[in-house]
């Protein structure tokens, strides 16, 4: 078995690992979803005869046990753990840095969504997040073993400069920060929906939402997560820029990649001004985020599959 390999059978190990979380975590979101107050008889005294009545009350639930969840948390950790040595020896095994095409950029942004997820669980109680950040990653995954899947070669000399380190591998981590901030913008827009009255949310199947934080707690969360992927995606262009100048003697072209990493700062930009000085909060700012990250998967997916240009690195098709 060469390093490659190994560095194959690591990822499937990892999507599996991540499966049995998605899976844990799915069954402590029912749990969650099952548990309704359950009623209690008390005695009460009639006042006009003295009798004791019976009156029913609903008591407090039961906590519900985690341990689903708690089986989540740790299988989702021995996940990440085996996708970042399928990370490590794929960069062995290509002797560079291993984001240099769409199959290792895309195990990276899923271990970087996870690594944020798992993160963020050390300091708050996300657990909620657990399932759709685990199936995620899972897809992610398995649509690179199976459509994206490149052998573990060197890159072109445009790529041979220690900015491919820099400028991808940030990108990536900005990337992976926008899906966990995605996510929690989703839920808080079922969240606040369950909570108006939408007839399809109402139904006991969604009673887990509850037990998530309020959505303007979401809405604060996401907030701070795509400020900070923001920071590093208005680095990526910049860095963007500067490498492009080293390789091909200027700075901008209006390559695809170019324009729609642009389209991306302008959408997330946008977001963070209406927010923050024009008092855009709720639901609409929480639609920005869903259509920010609409473009950040665009960007990675249709300009690489659907364009040529200098930044077709996903090798799938025809580069210049």
């Amino acid at each position: 078995m060469t390093v490659a390999d190994l560095s194959s059978d690591l990822v499937w190990a990892a999507a599996t690992a991540l499966t049995v979380a998605f899976v844990a975590f799915a069954i402590d979101l029912s749990r969650l979803g099952a548990k309704e107050p359950e009623p209690a008889s008390t005695a009460a005294t009639d006042t006009t005869t003295d009798a004791p009545v019976a009156v029913a009350v609903a008591t407090p639930p039961k906590p519900v046990s985690r341990k689903a969840a708690g089986i989540g948390i740790s299988t989702g950790w021995l996940g990440t753990i085996l996708l970042l040595a399928a990370i490590v020896t794929r960069g062995i095994a290509a002797g560079r840095a291993p984001w240099a095409n769409m199959y290792e950029f895309t195990l990276v942004g899923a271990f970087v969504a996870m690594a944020v997820f798992l993160g963020v669980s050390l300091r708050r109680d996300v657990r909620f997040l657990g399932a759709f950040v685990t199936g995620l990653a899972v897809l992610f995954l398995v649509v690179a073993q199976n459509s994206f899947f490149l052998a573990a070669t060197g890159v072109s000399p445009a790529l041979q400069s220690y900015w491919l380190v820099i400028h991808v591998g940030v990108a990536i981590i900005a990337t992976g920060i926008f899906t966990v901030a995605f996510v929690m913008s989703s839920i808080q827009l079922l969240r606040d929906s369950r909570e108006n009255g939408n007839g399809f949310l109402g139904h006991p199947a969604w009673r887990w939402l509850d037990t998530t934080p309020r959505p303007a707690q979401l809405e604060a969360l996401s907030f701070r997560l795509n400020a900070v992927a923001f920071v590093l995606w208005t680095f990526t262009i910049i860095g963007g820029a500067i490498w492009a100048e080293h390789a091909w003697g200027r700075y901008w072209g209006w390559d695809p990649k170019e324009v729609w990493s642009f389209v991306v700062w302008v959408v997330y930009a946008a977001y963070l001004h209406a927010r923050t000085t024009r008092g855009w909060s709720g639901r609409r700012a929480a639609y920005f985020v869903l259509v920010g990250y609409a473009c950040v998967l665009f960007n990675f997916t249709g300009v690489n599959l659907i364009f040529n240009g200098k930044h077709s690195y996903s090798g799938i098709t025809t580069q210049e």
